[in-house]
């Protein structure tokens, strides 16, 4: 295997692998900071593993892993302390009557495109028919809120087309909600009052003209939210759609919990995943808007090496104590000889300790160079991919 690995080419660069072919159907459904290209799993998978297979990934995030053994017709298992990650997966991998969707997402949006009608007093366009209601009773929707985050981020148009979606979401009977959900907290996201080249990790709320970093010239803040859900509401179909078409009838089990004390269930053949990095991303507040807008619980107490803490000694040995307890968990349902496959950048050479200690054996490691492009600067680094088995 080896020689099999010596002769595997991971060093794309941006041409040789486009962010179109990066983000392809479901892996494109929502910005998600820190993932995976689908490519590094989909190699990994066919070399150590087989159809049928059961492949868990205990530190799921946008779901990559999960996806790409679908497709593989590999049975797979996730876990993710972040709610909204689970929602985010759940979406992007369960089984959907397309007409059924194609029918709710322009529903959703038909009833909002009335209800933005209105706000703009474009009378003449009120009278236009959604799919299914000649009027709509918006007199009941929340067109302000209390909370904090959202009044300091948002416009109050954008702030009012987003809480009447949210309304038509909760109001009306339709089977896929969550995809609503989905669509509602990617338009949220760029609905923010925040300059172009800040969407990752915005500093302050821009409610002024200023010069942009990104397109060189000067730009606007946002003024409506609509534009987005109208965007995306298309976009969330059409990739949902794509997947649903090579998409295999596969166990793809999701589950919210802590990854150190989860009851995974059943024996796994293998484990493939990227851990956070310890000290980089804060991985609840990166969707924070979704967690304002959709009211879900955080848990960023029960994160390991969120940035906050940083990567000082004290910040390591507290991150190496959490992975560790983490694959000593999923040791209890990996197959004997099971493989184990971890993808990170170690920097500060912490895992050969974590994986003596998880009860691992290191067999290979496969080291690629990342040219990548990530917001508005070129970032260069490596990236090793770690093979181990069970001890």
């Amino acid at each position: 295997m080896t020689e099999v690995l010596d002769n595997i080419y991971l060093n794309w660069t941006e041409k040789e692998l486009p962010q179109k072919e990066r983000t392809k159907h479901v892996h494109g459904l929502h910005p998600y900071l820190g993932k995976f290209v689908p490519q590094i799993p989909e190699i990994f998978l066919k070399l150590y593993f087989k159809e049928g297979d059961t492949i868990l990934d205990p530190f799921m995030g946008s779901g990559t892993t999960l996806i790409e053994a679908n497709i593989l017709n590999m049975n797979s298992i996730g876990i993710d302390i972040s709610k909204f990650n689970c929602l985010m997966v759940k979406v992007k991998t369960d089984k959907y009557n397309i007409e059924r969707l194609k029918h709710e997402t322009s529903d959703a949006l038909s009833k909002l495109e009335v209800f933005v009608n209105k706000l703009l007093r474009k009378e003449d366009k009120v009278i236009q028919k959604t799919i299914f209601d000649k009027k709509i009773d918006f007199s009941n929707i929340p067109l302000e809120t209390e909370n904090e985050y959202i009044n300091t981020w948002y416009i109050e148009r954008s702030i009012k087309e987003l809480l009447a979606y949210k309304y038509i979401i909760e109001n009306n009977d339709y089977e896929y909600k969550d995809v609503l959900k989905i669509i509602l907290s990617r338009s949220a996201r760029s609905a923010r009052l925040i300059k172009h080249n800040e969407l990752d990790w915005p500093k302050e709320p821009v409610r002024e003209p200023y010069y942009c970093g990104k397109h060189k010239r000067t730009c606007y803040p946002t003024p409506e939210a609509f534009k987005f859900i109208k965007r995306y509401s298309r976009d969330t179909y059409k990739r949902i759609k794509e997947f649903s078409e090579i998409r295999k009838d596969k166990l793809i089990d999701i589950l919210h919990t802590d990854s150190r004390t989860a009851d995974i269930g059943k024996e796994i053949d293998g484990i493939f995943t990227s851990p956070p990095y310890c000290g980089l991303i804060d991985y609840h507040l990166q969707h924070e808007y979704a967690y304002h807008f959709l009211g879900l619980e955080m848990k960023k107490e029960k994160e390991i090496g969120p940035m906050e803490k940083g990567t000082s000694l004290r910040a390591q040995e507290e991150y190496k104590k959490g992975i560790i307890e983490v694959f000593r968990n999923c040791n209890n349902y990996l197959k004997e000889e099971g493989k184990v496959i971890i993808v990170v950048n170690d920097k500060e050479n912490l895992y050969p300790e974590i994986i003596e200690k998880s009860g691992l054996i290191e067999e290979n490691r496969v080291t690629r160079e990342v040219n990548r492009r990530t917001g508005r600067r070129a970032t260069e680094f490596t990236e090793d991919i770690i093979i181990c088995r069970k001890a």
